[in-house]
């Protein structure tokens, strides 16, 4: 181990002595959420319905590793290397322990794994009263030998729960479930299965005026059945996060009715699927954040189902697809056509494939385009968009094509597009998209 590795070490270890002061001295419910898919998502939703009933602090962003996980407990920023940090973290966790600041009832932390020993550390610092498992599948793959070893490290967190503690389970996740025969704790599942505890069905898109206006489901739990509205959802793969801030609710005796219309403000991470107001009533699908070629199929999938006057598709680049990239683009083809777009807009050197593509079908041709850049394609947006569309964007995050959605929002002020858009921060604002001579 390195000079630089050991002195980082040390100061984990310091920051993670400081959180475990605090939570002695304070005792909040802590809620722990792990998986491999949905947890960012997850934590979000379970912070929307708890603070209705309690004082809550959630993980910021993706505090949830040795630094950032004792910092979201401090509610400082993690210090680093700064000495002024340092001085404040350990004066702000002086004034907690002696109750001259106030601190939450309820913490709500995300805990990330990247390598074997990771959920231990984590779970020796904040030992949870309520774990939630998300979904298990085959992220930081590279540091484990395989799917099965991921499910033992994240299960890990289950495993520490006390024996009145209560663990969240996602039932339609078979590797998820198996986490229960690791704790004396209560099992509370959630998801689609009608056997879990808690379970949505009658899964509906809203239609309001020819335009589509969120999901409905019922939610299912002890023989009753409430109805949940979702305005600002459009995607299912979305449920699962609402699903487990149900029942953790439930697991905090909440009101479920009192859950449902607190979930009603839900609304999915910036650039996932978000379902947005633009400018001149159009109704902009933002799904910006990042694309494969699976997620590109999904969205696409989405938009089939929705209903609007017109639907729009602009699609920035899938980067780092490696050999068959171009193949890769082309094979969209079908699900643009599918998706029951009238007007394609493609973004980026291998989008060109996909247009190419779409050339000779029944797709109209005069509204197949292509730009080379967000910036391009951007400043030619008022000669592709009417009032009314519903536009679905996506592309790679080297693309940068929230640039393209923050013109479509139209006149609203810079600190709510901020708050609406992903990439946002003053380090991403400063980064310009990729160069079509780096894009690969």
């Amino acid at each position: 181990m390195s000079l630089k590795q050991n002195a980082t070490k040390k100061l984990a270890m310091i920051l993670g002595s400081m959180a475990r002061l605090v939570l002695r001295s304070r005792k909040p419910i802590v809620i722990g959420i792990t998986g491999s898919v949905g947890k960012s998502s997850a934590k979000e939703a379970i912070a929307l319905v708890v603070s209705k009933n309690y004082r809550v602090r959630f993980s910021p962003g993706n505090y949830n590793n040795e630094f950032g996980l004792p910092s979201a407990i401090l509610g400082i920023k993690s210090p680093g290397r700064s000495i002024v940090r340092w001085l404040s973290a350990c004066f702000h966790t002086i004034l907690i322990v002696l109750r001259i600041e106030s601190y939450p009832e309820v913490l709500i932390l995300e805990m990330g794994i990247d390598h074997p020993g990771d959920m231990d550390y984590l779970t020796s610092i904040a030992r949870p009263d309520i774990a939630v498992l998300t979904r298990i599948a085959e992220s930081h793959l590279a540091n484990f030998e395989n799917l099965a070893h991921i499910a033992k490290e994240k299960g890990k967190l289950i495993a520490a729960l006390p024996d009145d503690g209560i663990a969240v389970l996602n039932a339609d996740d078979e590797r998820a479930m198996r986490q229960a025969d690791r704790t004396k704790a209560k099992i509370v599942s959630y998801g689609l299965s009608p056997g879990a505890s808690l379970f949505a069905d009658n899964i509906r898109v809203l239609q309001e005026n020819g335009r589509t206006e969120g999901l409905s489901f019922k939610l299912n739990s002890g023989g009753k059945s409430i109805p949940v509205r979702l305005p600002a959802v459009v995607a299912r793969h979305h449920l699962p996060a609402v699903l487990a801030a149900a029942a953790v609710a439930a697991a905090l005796k909440m009101n479920l009715v009192d859950v449902a219309a607190a979930l009603t403000e839900f609304r999915a991470l910036p650039g996932r699927m978000t379902l947005l107001d633009g400018d001149a009533g159009i109704r902009i699908i933002d799904d910006t954040y990042n694309a494969s070629r699976v997620s590109t199929e999904a969205a696409l999938n989405t938009l089939r189902e929705l209903i609007a006057p017109r639907k729009v598709v602009i699609l920035g680049d899938m980067l780092e697809i490696g050999a068959g990239s171009n193949e890769a683009h082309r094979a969209l083809r079908d699900a643009v056509i599918a998706s029951g777009a009238t007007v394609f807009v493609g973004v980026g050197q291998h989008m060109r494939f996909l247009a190419d593509a779409l050339h000779g079908t029944n797709f109209p041709e005069k509204s197949i385009h292509h730009y080379p850049d967000p910036l391009a394609a951007r400043d030619r947006l008022a000669e592709h968009i009417r009032p009314g569309d519903l536009v679905l964007v996506k592309g790679s995050q080297g693309l940068r094509m929230e640039f393209i959605v923050e013109r479509l929002l139209g006149e609203q002020g810079d600190a709510e597009k901020s708050a609406l858009l992903c990439r946002q921060s003053v380090a991403w604002k400063r980064t310009p998209f990729i160069a079509p001579a780096e894009w690969q």
